[in-house]
């Protein structure tokens, strides 16, 4: 039995986990809040994309007379050939099996749908040495043949990384959501609430939490509450992570509120403890960034006295109860900088809270988690640096930051040189002059491999408010 369950709902990343979760758990470990965390994306994934369920899809697809485009009748004609290599093909993905490079690289060992009718130049992209890559894209492009399959015959709210996309993208109101959620659940429904079930039994939680970080995770994290609060009506729910942050900042639709007793906005830790400290002993009412239904009425909750935490005091993130030997590596585009989004299982750490720019226009810089910039000290960082490698035995790092800070860059890969650790890191920056030349030999001799930055135009983003 825990206190909490805190849950990431399909989908996100196939090759690493999102990192909310394991951040907040990291944060509970330094109250002694007990908590168990599950990526519920990667779980559905692997339990779909076997032969077991594909063989049972094919056969939907047949009753319900779905096979209608040329595409998914050529997937349908070879689905034997589909069927066949698909859990060694998933296996290889994992990294457990990557002597099958040799034979996904030939010619005849995958079926081929449309999905490789724009296949890249094979050895301009991945050279005469690059087998393991090579593979992985091919392997790539052969579930992404299954997963158009899926879209046309069974569920067209699939996607790798997203679910029912749109109706987090497009509604700009609760209304079409809700109805969506009044219909039968969806075989991928179906699979999602069945392992969600499995956990409940397991964990026995008092609280469970939904980190929903974007548009594709929306609808399955509230069917997911919708099955809690059917089947275990005194379990309390939350929803936190970037969607609300961005979108849901001025919710006032009651019955968002049948599904989630609470919604928390920015900055986790402190909100969580307050609500662990609720849950336990509801006379205590003392919330931080909080929406809850009070009085029939959408209520904003915001009493409490206590500061956020300073980011020293938040913890190590901490990646336990994840699956990490069966995240999938996938390359969807032989490109070598794209792929590192999706290709190897990365630890995720923070540099610094909010941005040390803050002059972005089409950024809601006004906000608290965005505005108050807080930099870790390079020796913590590391610290929890060498924490991370000794639990999940990994030595890439993925500092997700949305402009890492060009100073603390450079302390960082002193501090690494110190310590004379190997390791491989990325992340992502603003473009600007403070990278010289020198500056990245320096981060290159660290161990950083990449940096990354998207070009945005200055259009703000259109904010959603669930009315």
């Amino acid at each position: 039995m825990k206190d909490l369950l805190l849950i990431t709902p399909p989908f996100t990343q196939l090759n690493t986990p999102y990192p909310a979760t394991a951040y907040l758990k990291g944060f509970l470990n330094t109250k002694n809040i007990s908590s168990f965390q599950m990526d519920l994306g990667i779980e559905v994934i692997l339990e779909l994309f076997s032969k077991k369920t594909f063989e049972t899809l094919f056969n939907i697809a047949k009753e319900r007379d779905a096979v209608v485009s040329e595409n998914a009748q050529r997937i349908y004609n070879l689905k034997d050939d589909y069927l066949t290599p698909l859990d060694a093909v998933v296996s290889f993905l994992q990294g457990k099996n990557q002597t099958l490079a040799r034979q996904i690289c030939t010619s005849n060992f995958l079926p081929r749908a449309s999905r490789f009718n724009q296949l890249d130049d094979m050895d301009w992209a991945f050279g005469e040495m690059g087998m393991q890559d090579k593979a992985k894209h091919l392997a790539t492009l052969y579930l992404e043949d299954l997963s158009d399959f899926i879209i046309e015959c069974i569920d067209p709210n699939f996607g790798f990384s997203r679910y029912a996309e749109r109706l987090g993208q497009s509604a700009n109101a609760f209304h079409e959501l809700h109805e969506q959620l009044q219909n039968e659940p969806t075989f991928i429904d179906a699979i999602t609430l069945r392992i969600l079930e499995r956990c409940l039994k397991q964990v026995q939680p008092k609280l469970v939490c939904f980190s929903v970080p974007f548009p594709g995770n929306l609808y399955a994290a509230f069917r997911c509450a919708q099955y809690i609060k059917a089947h275990y009506p005194d379990l309390k729910t939350a929803m936190g992570g970037g969607f609300p942050n961005t979108e849901l900042r001025s919710v006032t639709d009651q019955r968002v509120f049948e599904y989630f007793d609470f919604i928390t906005l920015d900055d986790g830790e402190l909100p969580i403890e307050l609500l662990n400290a609720h849950i336990q002993n509801p006379t205590s009412k003392t919330f931080k960034r909080t929406f809850l239904l009070e009085n029939d009425v959408v209520t904003y909750k915001n009493n409490a006295t206590l500061p956020d935490y300073k980011q020293q005091q938040v913890g190590t993130p901490d990646y336990n109860d994840l699956l990490l030997d069966r995240y999938i590596s996938v390359i969807e585009i032989a490109n070598p900088m794209h792929s590192l989004w999706s290709d190897g299982r990365w630890n995720k750490l923070t540099m610094a809270h909010g941005c040390y720019w803050g002059k972005c226009t089409f950024c809601d810089i006004s906000l608290d988690y965005i505005k108050i910039y807080e930099p870790i000290a390079a020796a913590l960082l590391v610290d929890r640096m060498e924490q991370l490698m000794a639990q999940t035995g990994e030595r890439g790092f993925h500092f997700v930051d949305e402009a890492a800070p060009p100073a603390l860059m450079k302390a960082l890969a002193l501090e690494i040189l110190k310590r004379k650790l190997t390791v491989t890191w990325w992340t992502n920056i603003r473009f600007e002059k403070n990278f010289t030349k020198d500056l990245c030999h320096l981060l290159k001799a660290s161990g950083c491999i990449a940096v990354s930055r998207r070009i945005r135009s200055g259009l703000r983003p259109f904010i959603k408010t669930y009315r």
